[in-house]
């Protein structure tokens, strides 16, 4: 008979240490506890341990250090890591070093016991170590926990990773964190927004041209594929290149070669990319314009990123961290401005709150930025046509059943009651309320 997984909790509040294993232990699991990497240490040094439930922050050290030493030493052993705090950094370090899920405090049981399942039915592969650099990117909500999570998993890979999302979301920060955490940050990191470039010049700026290649070509030049050649190209608004262009990426992906425009030379590119896009490219979908088979190579790992009215819960975080930065600093903001930061719509995402900070710090001589000082962009609320106004087309259909009914009972208002099926009474105070005038006396 298969004896049942073993599952260390490595948890220094005791309260969850004991909950975890109790209800760990009820799903058939065999559990050890320890409270501290000591502990932990030497449990898995004792005991054949089929999974690590390990806290983030212990009494007597970093939980992803005790990660770090066991992708080094039990490269296939499934870690989960716990914390209470959904930190950017952390949670793609965690996941840069192999750990197999990052879940955040308090937990969901249900969700935990089925990642559980999975963790301890598939091994995992170790990613190679590597300093961690800070990230600009702000937020802990659980919609920007899942973006850490895949910022560390696509960094562990080499393969393309395509960034849907709104614009002013962030999605060249989100490229910039790949390759910065990744195996190639000591390499060239190139970002072109083709969207920014005249058509008749985006073959140029990709590829390259030799001397003469056409009007104004007074020298050879590199295109940005030979400039991010081991490193990382970052292909902005993807979505903008004409279909030959496109044809002609594909081929850099299939192989990476390529030439320059006016020349015949065989190039080679190693370059990773990552492309972005704010427009629909799904194949199928509505003003799509990416080609099936350059989607698909594309967007290998797929990564989509909130818009920020779905992660409100990151702008204080967001405010302070611009305000920090923001020429001249400006560390307070009232509480009644952040709340109306919290719940403006922001069309323009982070990119339009960064502005607006920006502006009111540089505007305002007070110490403490306040609603006046905020110039919020308001969208105008959209005209609601005349056919979507449920109760002007319900009137309509009422007051033209009455008048039928007033019509074949000859104005007799007792007889049209009976027709439509309502009292008296009711009938009288639709017709005042139509201003429908009384066409007969009689009340039968």
């Amino acid at each position: 008979m298969t004896s049942p997984p073993t599952i260390l909790v490595v948890d220094d509040d005791a309260t969850i240490r004991l909950a975890l294993t109790a209800q760990l232990a009820d799903e058939g699991y065999r559990t050890i506890a320890a409270e501290s990497i000591a502990a932990a240490t030497a449990a898995l040094r004792d005991a054949a341990i089929d999974l690590v439930l390990l806290d983030i922050r212990l009494k007597d050290g970093d939980g992803l250090t005790l990660l770090e030493q066991l992708r080094a030493t039990r490269p296939a052993l499934p870690v989960i890591i716990a914390t209470a705090f959904g930190d950017s950094a952390r949670a793609i370090r965690a996941m840069r070093l192999g750990a197999f899920e990052y879940v955040t405090k308090p937990f969901d049981l249900e969700a935990l016991l089925a990642t559980v399942s999975r963790a301890v039915a598939t091994p995992v592969t170790a990613a190679a170590p590597i300093e961690e650099p800070s990230s600009p990117l702000v937020g802990s909500s659980p919609r920007m926990l899942d973006v850490w999570k895949l910022i560390g998993r696509a960094a562990a890979s080499e393969v393309p990773v395509l960034i849907t999302g709104e614009t002013g979301v962030g999605k060249e920060l989100v490229a910039r964190a790949i390759h910065d955490h990744g195996p190639r940050r000591d390499r060239p990191f190139i970002a072109v927004n083709l969207a920014a470039i005249p058509a008749p010049l985006i073959e140029s700026e990709l590829f390259g041209h030799e001397k003469g290649a056409f009007t104004g070509a007074a020298t050879r030049r590199d295109g940005r594929f030979t400039l991010a050649d081991g490193g990382t190209l970052f292909l902005d608004e993807i979505a903008d290149l004409d279909a030959a262009l496109q044809t002609k990426l594909l081929r850099v992906l299939e192989d990476g070669g390529f030439e320059r425009v006016g020349g015949s030379a065989h190039l080679t590119s190693t370059a990773r990319i990552i492309s972005a896009t704010s427009r629909p490219v799904e194949p199928g979908a509505a003003g799509a314009t990416l080609r099936t088979d350059l989607f698909y190579r594309l967007g290998v790992l797929r990564l989509d990123v909130p818009p920020l009215r779905a992660r409100r819960q990151d702008v204080p975080a967001l405010v302070q961290a611009f305000l920090r930065d923001a020429p001249p600093p400006r560390r307070a903001i009232s509480e009644a401005a952040l709340e109306r930061l919290i719940a403006h719509d922001w069309p323009g995402n982070v990119r339009e709150l960064r502005h607006v900070l920006a502006q009111a710090a540089a505007l305002t001589t007070a110490e403490v930025i306040d609603v006046g000082d905020l110039a919020l962009r308001e969208r105008p609320a959209p005209a609601r046509p005349a056919d979507l106004d449920l109760k002007a087309a319900l009137d309509r259909v009422e007051r033209s059943m009455i008048e039928q009914a007033l019509a074949v009972a000859k104005g007799n208002r007792s007889e049209a009651a009976r027709l439509l099926g309502i009292r008296r009474a009711l009938l009288y105070d639709r017709l005042k309320h139509f201003g429908i005038e009384r066409v007969s006396d009689e009340d039968g």
